[in-house]
């Protein structure tokens, strides 16, 4: 049963809508996973579900006495509050045994100030504010940004158990692939709208990409016969049939209102030149301020070509290790060698390379307009395209950007630079997926040396061949792999870091009454579940094809009842699709 619809939502800032006609029903208990390129409208769409801002069109049903609470992306300006005040300030009709029970439940301290709490505490707090008055549907935009792994953890095993609505932004694929259960993709004002796991959804958008292109390119070879048939000549025009040229004059009006999908990042080959074989050579360093021992006796060496993550949480020392590294900060004792030949380029979460009140395009050149890359020398203009910046996008004041513009136009920067190390401190956050992967595929293929400071755990695995961890107290220990492989190799008890691979909920329970007491399943429920897939299968390629039916931008006007009919077979499919999810997971816990 649909908590939430959106029929027919509309909204444009600029030349093409951010979001076209687009119809969305979302079920009590779903956790709904809102994907799209930056800037295609995900917070507009959150917006409109909150009711911040009214649509251009459309409009947008809940089930009556629906309560919409919403975790905000940026923390606030420091407040001198407890956290006490901050959960119940502004709240209506809060009672404070609601406070107590969500700051109980949360593990929180309601007398400490919030200005003096850390990131991952901050966020709690935060969400502690957004679930007090316990609302029915949950709105979370980037709940991952600027947290540890720690933090992110406990937020991810959270969310996997929260019993109500999500609707979530996020680029963190380990936290999608954990708890999400619908995907919803915005892709140039239209929604893809998925419900199964992540990976399916995946397979699922290619399937219609693929099918989109082949349509398109049928329509363009239509379209390239009729404009050859009506410009034949004057008998031709004579004799012509006025329907067709109707047809041909529609179909020049869609191919102008056809919006090609937004191009990848287009990173350029680095000009590298090796160094020496060692490159940094660690021995017995330690360093401590105000008696508070930071590193303590690390030895290491980082050999030319090595990735290494830095994992631990925030504030531990991970950026005091690589300035000692780069000799800008001298150990309290132990030394650091430096290989031959080091070219270092720096990614930094704080972006302070970028002068915000210059231009994209000023950022980047030196006085030319043209830049060499590689072994290239490129128009300034046509390398900023290759980042998704326009011509008149390129002008604009880096102050006047989104965090995941700003930092395209630091990879842009740090792209330009010739380097045999690298080094990135959080180059992840508010990046969209698409980019994501396209500067892991970067990174993979780069032949120098990688430091990479990330709380993005896919990040870290599909690129790092050794980790360096930090475990608190100084310790900083080294293991081979990435996030995953430190887990299994570490003795971290599960309870404390769970891995974040989807489990079910309740596991250690289920499991040691599994033990006692395994239930059988009976001999028809056996049958039924051998059955279900097949089943569900063919439901969801029934699925696909309405899907795909009402992708038509033009089917409400041409065929209404159409429309009509296929949006109310959508809505009964769906719901038959959720009782047999159900269904299966119930019969396969208890098998």
């Amino acid at each position: 049963m649909a908590i939430l619809s959106l029929k027919k939502i509309s909204q444009s800032f600029g030349a093409h809508p951010l979001l076209n006609e687009v119809n969305l029903n979302i079920n009590k208990g779903e956790k709904v996973c809102l994907l799209g390129r930056n800037g295609a409208g995900k917070s507009t769409l959150m917006k409109i579900i909150a009711g911040f801002i009214e649509p251009d069109a459309g409009i947008v049903e809940t089930a009556p006495r629906i309560k919409i609470s919403v975790l905000p992306q940026t923390f606030p300006a420091d407040i001198e509050k407890s956290v006490y005040h901050v959960i119940g300030e502004a709240q209506e009709n809060i009672k404070p045994h609601q406070i107590d029970k969500i700051i109980s439940k949360l593990n929180l301290d309601k007398d400490a100030i919030f200005s003096n709490l850390s990131g991952g505490l901050k966020r709690k707090v935060l969400l502690a504010k957004s679930l007090v008055n316990e609302p029915d549907i949950l709105l979370l935009d980037e709940p991952t940004n600027h947290l540890d792994i720690e933090s992110i953890q406990w937020l991810e095993a959270f969310l996997r158990n929260y019993l109500g609505t999500l609707i979530l932004v996020t680029h963190d694929r380990q936290l999608m692939q954990a708890i999400g259960t619908h995907f919803v993709e915005i892709d140039r004002g239209n929604l893809i709208s998925w419900r199964g796991d992540y990976n399916k959804f995946l397979e699922h958008k290619e399937y219609i990409y693929t099918t989109a292109e082949k349509a398109n390119q049928l329509f363009d070879k239509k379209l390239a016969q009729e404009e050859i048939w009506i410009r034949q000549g004057i008998k031709a025009r004579r004799t012509r049939n006025e329907g067709r040229v109707r047809a041909l004059f529609k179909m020049r009006e869609e191919f102008k209102q056809r919006r090609a999908k937004i191009g990848n990042v287009n990173f350029a080959k680095q000009s590298v030149e090796q160094s020496g074989k060692e490159v940094f050579v660690v021995k017995n360093v330690s360093f401590a301020y105000n008696n508070n021992t930071v590193i303590q006796n690390f030895s290491s060496i980082v050999a030319r070509g090595d990735k290494i993550g830095f994992l631990g949480p925030n504030g531990i020392g991970k950026s005091t290790l690589i300035k000692i590294l780069l000799k800008q900060l001298e150990p309290t004792s132990g030394t650091v060698k430096h290989g031959t030949k080091l070219e270092v380029v720096y990614f930094d979460q704080a972006r302070q390379e970028l002068n915000e009140e210059k231009s994209i395009i000023d950022n980047i050149r030196e006085g030319s307009d043209y830049i060499t890359v590689g072994e290239k020398s490129v128009h300034i203009m046509s390398y900023l395209q290759d980042f998704l910046f326009s011509p008149e996008r390129s002008r604009t004041p880096v102050k006047a950007l989104s965090g995941g513009e700003k930092n395209r136009v630091l990879l842009a920067r740090l792209f330009t630079k010739s380097s045999n190390i690298m080094i990135l401190d959080e180059p992840t956050n508010d990046l969209d997926i698409e980019t994501l992967e396209l500067l892991e595929e970067q990174l993979i293929n780069y032949s120098g040396t990688v430091l990479l400071v990330s709380h993005d755990r896919s990040f870290i695995n599909n690129i790092v061949t050794s980790t360096w961890v930090f475990e608190g107290n100084g310790k900083v220990q080294e293991y081979a792999g990435g996030y995953e492989d430190w887990l299994s190799q570490s003795k971290i008890k599960p309870q404390k870091l769970p891995a974040s691979s989807p489990v079910t909920k309740n596991t250690k329970q289920d499991n040691k009454s599994n033990s006692v007491n395994q239930v059988k399943l009976s001999y028809d429920e056996k049958r039924e579940l051998d059955k279900l897939p097949k089943l569900i299968e063919k439901l969801e390629a029934e699925l696909l094809q309405i899907q795909l039916i009402l992708s038509s931008p033009n089917l409400y006007l041409d065929k209404p009842e159409l429309f009509k009919e296929t949006t109310i077979n959508l809505a009964e499919l769906e719901q038959k699709l959720t009782k047999l999810y159900s269904r299966w997971e119930e019969l396969e816990q208890k098998l």
